[in-house]
């Protein structure tokens, strides 16, 4: 019951929030976009787990969250441990939000034994108007 109060909650905020990112903005998204790398290393024996946890945590956030506009997530080809995740928020806002929804806890939770190392780069878009299709 509490997990269904929770997710309830998560989306009143979530359908709250949707005009504050489709309507009535008429500045450039880009201007105030957060981007950054998250760069993993996951123990070897857990890493089909860990990457279920993960298919599913971004899956939920780019369908009920407007503010998430990316979650790109690769490995590397010889070393599939590590991942790297290209993040892109409307703003900080949108990440703060991102961080206290029920599918994010799950995530972060269920994989906190996986993760061997965790890298956040912030980064500065060299060509921020450029779009991701």
């Amino acid at each position: 019951m509490k997990t269904l109060k929770t997710n309830l909650a998560c989306l009143i905020i979530i359908i709250f929030m949707m005009p504050l990112y489709f309507c009535g903005n008429d500045k450039p998204q880009h201007k105030n976009q957060m981007v950054r790398l998250a760069k993993l290393v996951i123990d070897s024996a857990q890493l089909d787990s860990y990457n279920a946890f993960l298919k599913e945590e971004i899956e939920a956030s780019i369908r009920l969250e407007p503010g998430v506009l990316t979650l790109y997530a690769v490995s590397e080809k010889n070393n599939p441990t590590r991942i790297t995740i290209l993040e892109i928020y409307a703003d900080s806002a949108a990440y703060r939000l991102h961080v206290q929804t029920p599918h994010f806890l799950k995530y972060k939770t269920g994989t906190k034994d996986m993760v061997r190392s965790l890298e956040l780069v912030e980064t500065t878009p060299l060509i921020p108007e450029m779009k991701i299709k």
